[in-house]
């Protein structure tokens, strides 16, 4: 059983959806894909309501999703961390207790930029577009997380 989880500041507009676009690239049972957010200020909330449209737009439902906050145990019950952006990655690295913490976090779009760290743009002030933007690209990052993950199994 592999566990990823996907974090981003508010876990309402970007981690949502990437957790829900890598759920549905990767084979169930076997995979646990789970967000969270660096920030504790949408606990318990839904999604992001242009994040639920664009997410159901492209036939995913991600309503059964509720905000919560990355601890410290996250670093024990998942395998792979990925982070949306630079502040979600230090916010995260300040958590990990060990060099062994370090290594599960990675800049998402590394998946298809490697090595250079890009951000996903946080869409959550902008309009519709935005999100629209944010999907796609994250759509790009999951197909090759989930083509790896699915090549190592």
């Amino acid at each position: 059983m592999t566990k990823i989880l996907m974090v981003c500041l508010g876990n309402i507009c970007r981690s949502p959806l990437a957790e829900g676009i890598l759920k549905s690239k990767l084979p169930q049972p076997g995979f646990i894909v789970d967000s969270a957010g660096t920030g504790n200020y949408h606990v318990g909330d839904l999604p992001d309501k242009r994040s639920i449209q664009i997410a159901k737009k492209y036939g995913l439902d991600i309503t059964n999703q509720r905000g919560r906050q990355f601890t410290v145990l996250d670093f024990d019950n998942f395998d792979l961390i990925y982070v949306m952006d630079e502040s979600n990655y230090k916010n995260v690295i300040k958590l990990a207790r060990n060099q062994d913490d370090v290594d599960k976090v990675y800049f998402i779009l590394n998946e298809i930029y490697p090595e250079q760290n890009h951000s996903v743009p946080d869409p959550y002030t902008g309009g519709i577009q935005g999100f629209e933007n944010t999907f796609k690209m994250l759509d790009e990052a999951c197909s090759e997380i989930a083509l790896k993950l699915k090549n190592n199994k």
